[in-house]
């Protein structure tokens, strides 16, 4: 992964960062480097996270998936970090929703919502005697994917289908879901400990429904480990420092927007789940970026209007592949269109990337490259590493606490207790809501 600032610096944006501030930022980057480090090194809650790529198990998932590799479709059932990695890894490498993009893999399907609208099409769209099912939950208590569970094991019922043969439970130690994986024999892999499922991608939380589809979980790793070795005390040696650096810089000065806007649709998913990642890892004491979510080119035509116009409030992200398969433009005698022909989809593609980034350097807006060798397992899973270690440098030059979600817990003992799931306080503010109804 290779990390480009240049265009966040204050010679060229507003706001930026001079390279004197830099350069006094790297002092504190290089302390944050041994919290970090030593963070590892005990093995402590969250920065256990970062040794991931030396602790997971790649042998012991695809074992754990083997039976079910004659799958014609994926399932994933979970929400939020069980779900979003494995979406992430899985598209990346090919295999999302429709499939049809020249790999072999079986396409993944994630309901990660209870809209029932959208469980029964997909529950109505799949082969369910060839689908196989991941379900996903740290406490086995979930409510919205064990909810979701009971309606896939149903419809799996009532299809003659034997749900116990075509299910893989990732799940912590104890639980319901652990419980269930006894009772019927199921492959149950666990969720790391100590790890935040928002920063468990590389592990079996991310890594099952991939090792169904057959792509390679060791070369995801191999990627891991790249960038954990790039680990160093400044940030002008390791690009997921630069990263984490530079956004908690531009923060400080007015940017409370950071818009995460791939150059590769394969990397949609990606940018989903940098938004968990960032909003609910740095959103604390009244501080953290909001992330936005584009997809380039297709938004520079709905969102660049106001990145390059609007508010002087907002950082964007560029990612691109730097070596992808290409698909050649015909010629063409329509006139005005002649200029197409011979040039190739990639080509255009890639001058989209850099007019959109000369467009928002142009009218001083910070802006910063991140380009990676190829869409392969091993780009993905440097990246997925770069973009968590840069997450958890900005947390502590931010002096929050990263590893936990204070407001979502909140919000789940709320629902809980509007479903009868017990007696928690959260659910009255429910009926103390304020109405100014206008009809």
């Amino acid at each position: 992964m290779n990390v480009d600032i240049g265009n966040a610096l204050a010679s060229e944006a507003d706001p930026g960062i001079s390279r004197g501030e830099l350069d006094s930022l790297d002092a504190r980057v290089a302390d944050a480097h041994e919290r970090i480090a030593q963070g590892r090194a005990d093995g402590e809650f969250g920065y256990a996270a970062l040794n991931l790529p030396e602790r997971t198990d790649a042998a012991e998932i695809e074992r754990a998936v083997d039976p079910l590799t004659d799958a014609e479709a994926v399932l994933v059932v979970g929400i939020g970090g069980s779900a979003l990695g494995a979406a992430t890894v899985s598209q990346a490498l090919g295999g999302l929703d429709a499939g049809g993009d020249g790999t072999d893999a079986p396409p993944l399907f994630v309901l990660d919502n209870v809209d029932p609208q959208r469980v029964r099409e997909v529950l109505a769209d799949l082969p369910l005697a060839e689908t196989a099912v991941n379900v996903v939950s740290r406490s086995g208590t979930t409510a919205e994917t064990l909810a979701n569970f009971l309606v896939v094991r149903e419809a799996m019922a009532e299809a003659g289908v034997d749900w116990t043969e075509r299910t893989v439970v990732t799940t912590g130690p104890d639980g319901p879901l652990r419980e269930l994986a006894e009772t019927h024999d199921l492959p149950a892999l666990d969720v790391p400990t100590g790890v935040p499922g928002r920063f468990a991608a590389l592990s079996a939380v991310g890594f099952v429904p991939a090792a169904i589809q057959g792509h390679d979980i060791e070369g995801l790793l191999t990627g891991g480990k790249r960038a954990a070795d790039s680990l160093a005390p400044s940030l002008y040696d390791c690009p997921g420092y630069a990263y984490g650096a530079v956004s908690h810089a531009l923060e400080a000065r007015g940017a409370g927007v950071t818009a995460m806007m791939p150059y590769a649709e394969r990397l949609e998913a990606f940018a989903e789940w940098f938004a968990q990642l960032w909003a609910e890892s740095l959103g604390k004491e009244g501080t953290g970026q909001t992330p936005a979510r584009a997809l380039g080119a297709t938004d520079q035509h709905s969102q660049l209007q106001l990145y390059r116009a609007g508010p002087r409030d907002k950082m964007v992200t560029l990612v691109r592949p730097r070596a992808r398969p290409d698909c050649e433009i015909p010629t063409t005698d329509i006139e005005g269109l002649s200029y197409l022909g011979g040039a190739s989809l990639g080509t255009l593609l890639d001058a989209e990337f850099e007019a959109t980034e000369a467009s928002l350097a142009a009218a001083g807006r910070p802006n910063v490259r991140v380009e990676l060798d190829r869409l392969d397992a091993e780009s993905v899973g440097e990246l997925l590493y770069g973009m968590e270690v840069a997450c958890v440098l900005a947390g502590e030059l931010a002096d929050v606490e990263t590893f936990t979600q204070p407001a979502v817990e909140w919000g789940k003992r709320a629902a809980r207790g509007l479903l009868g799931g017990g007696d928690f306080e959260e659910a009255d503010a429910v009926s103390e809501k304020t109405t100014l109804r206008v009809e």
